[in-house]
């Protein structure tokens, strides 16, 4: 995961491994009997390469390999700078040694594994920085992939109990993991949407939690009519360390769209953040968009307020470190997937379908293979372009053997 600048939500130590829903309804306060459906201050803004590190981290914690720096933990750790810092103190540009000329750094890989219309987006600008991101020692190994996969309902038994398009049977959620030895290691982060009461969790995710370490991400809806038992329920999960729950809205049902009015958005961001700091004590850092809906607006206010990242309903594809598939375009074969190529990539992340997990998974292993095998072989060529151009600015690049 040496690519991926592992973040939840210094996404979520800086390197990223970026790195993971069609509108439902019927998305209301789940009952005992029946547990298979389910401050207007700004903060401020760190690097967003940092961001994708903490939800992977929050995902797969059994794995022991680090690929973060050594500060990072769910909550973003932002280092003070002064006024006078910020806006009066300009480093200098590098100086490129004048008797050696830069080789000519490859392009951003790509692979006919995805839709024709999909295509990479990439979202750290500056090189310097995306190659120490890569390179440094103690960061992801080339061709890490996340696979971030989203869950509505799951129903106790087999294939036979399932009712509903968009439930899948406990036996197949055992089945999840099992697939995930196929794949790179920190490439899977769990987001369950909607809310739910303790028991769901406990038997579904707690296993995983228990001989893995890895927690699941709660999409939770910040609704008025929640009880105090289901809140309960899901502050003693979040403080047992297993779950833990980011925004989902609090009308949740009318989705945030540019069309929105401004108060809607706030309503629904800010309710999201007040709420679940006051039940469960933190801030959330990631947005689950309700409905998958989006919008330039609601993006711009999302961040205002402190979000990091956001997640859409879209299998486009997994992600890589520095590396999102996205649409510029509509599709008229999907429809139902938004065009999200023009948006800031860290908050149109797409998620596969729990439903579709078998059907994607060797494509995900073999889009992180042939991604390993491009950055290997122009290995030499982007540390000479960093010795020569970078290390002025970023001082000796400590390279993993």
């Amino acid at each position: 995961m040496r690519q991926l600048k592992y973040s939840f939500v210094t996404v979520f130590r800086t390197s990223l491994l970026f790195l993971i829903f069609l509108f439902l309804t019927g998305c209301n306060t789940p009952n005992s009997s029946s547990l298979q459906n389910s401050s207007s201050s700004q903060t401020p803004q760190p690097d967003q390469t940092q961001i994708f590190a903490n939800v992977l981290a929050t995902a797969n914690a059994s794995i022991q390999q680090t690929i973060l720096p050594e500060n990072t933990e769910i909550t973003t750790q932002v280092a003070e700078l002064s006024e006078t810092n910020i806006q009066d103190t300009e480093l200098p540009a590098p100086t490129p040694d004048p008797n050696r000329t830069p080789p000519a750094l490859p392009a951003t890989f790509t692979t006919d594994l995805l839709n024709k219309l999909d295509t990479p987006h990439t979202y750290i600008a500056d090189t310097c920085e995306f190659l120490k991101n890569r390179w440094s020692a103690g960061k992801a190994e080339p061709g890490t992939v996340v696979m971030v996969v989203m869950y509505h309902s799951i129903v106790q038994g087999d294939e036979s109990s399932v009712t509903l398009d968009n439930q899948i049977s406990s036996e197949k959620n055992k089945q999840i993991a099992k697939y995930n030895d196929y794949i790179p290691p920190r490439s899977v982060l769990l987001i369950v949407d909607d809310r739910h009461h303790g028991s769901y969790f406990a038997d579904h995710f707690l296993p995983f939690y228990q001989q893995y370490g890895w927690k699941v991400i709660n999409g939770w809806i910040s609704s008025d009519d929640t009880t105090q038992e289901l809140w309960d329920e899901n502050a003693q999960v979040e403080a047992e360390g297993y779950v833990d729950h980011q925004a989902h809205g609090v009308v949740h049902n009318e989705n945030m769209t540019d069309a929105s009015s401004d108060e809607f958005i706030y309503n629904e961001l800010k309710g999201s953040i007040d709420r679940i700091q006051q039940h469960f004590g933190k801030i959330p850092k990631a947005i689950i968009w309700p409905g998958g809906n989006f919008g330039f607006r609601p993006i711009e206010i999302a961040k205002e307020l402190g979000y990091e990242v956001g997640f859409t309903v879209s299998p486009r594809g997994p992600v890589m470190y520095n590396w999102v598939p996205l649409c510029d375009e509509t599709d008229p074969a999907r429809p139902s997937y938004l065009a999200d190529g023009l948006q800031d990539p860290l908050f149109v992340i797409p998620r596969y379908w729990d439903t579709d997990v078998s059907q994607h998974i060797d494509t995900v292993r073999q889009i992180g293979k042939a991604a390993k095998e491009q950055i290997l072989a122009n290995r030499e060529t982007e540390l000479e372009y960093y010795d020569i151009v970078c290390k002025p600015k970023l001082g000796e690049l400590g390279v993993q053997p």
